[in-house]
């Protein structure tokens, strides 16, 4: 009977907490009403990563509870996305189907209010975003085992949109069928690069004898699986939870530490954070020592390149070129002062904790 009491007591204490919280979340969404007011007068830009990011450093240097960073982190994104909803409805372009990880991690930094438009291909992204039907859109930049994208490439040479948020994502694959014994799968739907990461656990179930069909997505994959008997899907989690199909193994994939990078595009240039990353595209003189030069230059100036890779474009052969740092940092003016012809500036963003 006491048990009884003092849980009654807990939980009055736990809906006097949640009445306050929803009393401040009100507060703070009038507070946000007001400031659309403003930016609406200004022009000024709905989503801005940096300003997100120095909100959660602070809560962070303030917390001495249970909560840890990504624990704040996950609450103030949701809350951060309620509050775009609230200033101006956002409409997000992503590569598609519903289910996708791509769509994973558009939910992950626009939350769930946000109206969500999948698309067939990385090219109609970023049109959708160009012809202001979309506000932003989320594209697959790279991936841990199979490096860069190509279309993704191609578009950030193509059009005119900056990259104003990178997320990185960890990818799992589940294992999902309505059958109930292993032995009893006779097809598997999947992408072809998701057989590829989860070559070792399909050889060790021996399913690798059995018939794998590639299809477009995993999240179609899943569907697949539900609508035929004696088959299986290599999906997603929330591809296999969208179509209510079982999952009989979590997390098949070869490696442990298989990431994709996504980035976020639109028509808008960020401010700086003070914990920024740049990426640009390189087009150098097809001359003895050009690129030796270049990158000298970028050491010369105390800037720490991340990341840079080859890739041919339209027959002509271009450098993707991630380093620390952001576009009005002087010693990165430098830099486009004199190479600026060679560049093609693609956004200056927050740096991930993580990188691939």
């Amino acid at each position: 009977m006491n048990e009884e009491v003092e849980l009654k007591k807990l939980r009055d204490k736990l809906d006097a907490i949640d009445d306050e919280v929803l009393k401040l979340l009100n507060e703070r969404m009038e507070v946000v009403h007001q400031v659309g007011e403003l930016k609406a007068q200004t022009g000024g830009a709905i989503y801005r990563p940096e300003r997100e990011k120095a909100i959660i450093d602070r809560l962070e240097s303030l917390n001495d509870g249970k909560l840890n960073r990504s624990a704040i982190e996950a609450l103030f994104l949701e809350i951060f996305a309620i509050s775009r909803n609230l200033e101006l409805p956002e409409n997000i372009a992503y590569l598609g189907p519903d289910g996708s990880f791509t769509h994973q991690a558009a939910e992950a930094r626009f939350g769930a209010m946000s109206a969500y438009q999948p698309l067939a291909s990385i090219k109609g992204v970023f049109r959708e975003v160009k012809r202001k039907k979309a506000k932003f859109g989320v594209v697959p930049i790279e991936n841990s085992s199979n490096g860069i994208v190509s279309d993704t490439i191609n578009c950030l040479k193509k059009y005119d949109l900056k990259i104003i948020a990178e997320v990185i994502l960890d990818v799992h694959f589940a294992f999902a069928t309505r059958c109930q014994k292993v032995k009893d799968i006779k097809t598997i739907y999947s992408k072809d690069i998701a057989f590829e990461q989860c070559h070792k656990f399909l050889a060790d179930f021996a399913l690798d004898e059995v018939e794998h069909i590639p299809v477009e997505s995993t999240a179609k994959a899943a569907k697949l699986a539900l609508e035929n008997p004696n088959s299986a899907a290599i999906c997603s989690h929330v591809g296999a939870k969208m179509y209510n199909l079982p999952i009989m193994f979590e997390n098949i994939e070869d490696k442990d530490n298989n990431k994709t990078r996504f980035f976020i595009v639109s028509d808008f240039e960020n401010g700086s954070s003070g914990n920024d990353k740049t990426s640009i595209l390189a087009q150098l003189p097809n001359t003895p020592g050009a690129l030796v030069e270049f990158l000298t230059d970028f050491d010369n100036a105390g800037i720490n390149l991340t990341k840079i890779k080859s890739h041919i474009v339209e027959g002509v052969s271009v450098f993707f070129i991630d380093f620390n740092g952001h576009k009005d940092d002087e010693n990165v003016k430098a830099i486009f002062e004199k190479h600026g012809e060679a560049i093609k500036f693609l956004g200056s963003y927050v740096k991930e904790v993580d990188d691939i």
